[in-house]
């Protein structure tokens, strides 16, 4: 999970960058362009709202969900401007995790006077060795 380290490196401190310059207060969307921005200007390949279908007994749905951020198609990145995450903000951040088969995710939360008290850093362990983990 080295690859996925580096780049959870990378875009928290693009995060903050984009935190520093804006501040709390603004929707959701306007801190996800500018964090797409940054880190595609870094040459990271970067999709926004990328479509999670749900596999249901065997069937593909497109039931609306979309991740935020996907980077390098490696981390998923969940933005929320709320006052405090929930444990459904962690759910949701595992679910697309699981369903898209990626192994890191980054829960980010604008909405703090310090941006370093607002991120959470989540692992799939449902098909991964933990053991190799550092």
């Amino acid at each position: 999970m080295t690859r996925e380290n580096e780049i959870s490196n990378i875009i928290i401190g693009c995060a903050i960058e984009v935190h520093k310059a804006l501040g709390p207060g603004l929707l959701e969307s306007a801190y996800q362009e500018c964090l797409l921005h940054d880190l595609k200007e870094i040459g990271l390949n970067v999709r926004k709202e990328v479509v999670c279908p749900i596999v249901y007994k065997g069937v593909t749905l497109d039931h609306g969900y979309r991740i935020d951020l996907l980077v390098e198609d490696k981390v998923v990145v969940e933005l929320k401007t709320v006052e405090s995450f929930t444990s459904v903000h962690r759910a949701q951040v595992l679910t697309y995790l699981k369903l898209g088969n990626h192994q890191l995710g980054l829960l980010i939360n604008f909405q703090t006077s310090l941006l370093k008290s607002g991120i959470k850093r989540i692992v799939n362990t449902s098909n991964y060795n933990t053991d190799s983990v550092s």
